[in-house]
């Protein structure tokens, strides 16, 4: 067998690293999503702290779950990449912006 013609079956297809790129978006970027929206919804929930607290993480896997899945049934790549990140940044953001809690 020729060397230069097992080369080019070995390497990872364009339809691989579009899929590496979904999964990276929905694992890493859906937890960064989740946990963003989550602290947001926490501190603006207008209940005791503690309460507001277990309520962003109860919320937090359902989020995370819904994110996941819908990177999976979206056609799109760059419509799900455009969502998941900006809802990461928008969600960290604005939570950093509000600071602490009162």
């Amino acid at each position: 067998m020729n060397r230069q013609s097992l080369l080019p079956s070995l390497l990872p297809s364009r339809r691989a690293w579009g899929m590496v790129a979904r999964c990276a978006t929905a694992l890493i970027g859906g937890y960064a999503a989740a946990a963003g929206i989550a602290s947001l919804g926490a501190r603006l929930l207008p209940i005791a702290r503690v309460e507001a607290t277990l309520w962003g993480m109860i919320l937090s896997f359902l989020i995370f779950a819904a994110l996941g899945l819908w990177a999976f049934h979206e056609r799109s790549l760059p419509k799900v990449a455009l969502v998941i990140w900006s809802s990461a940044l928008l969600s960290a953001g604005t939570t950093i912006a509000l600071g602490v809690r009162p």
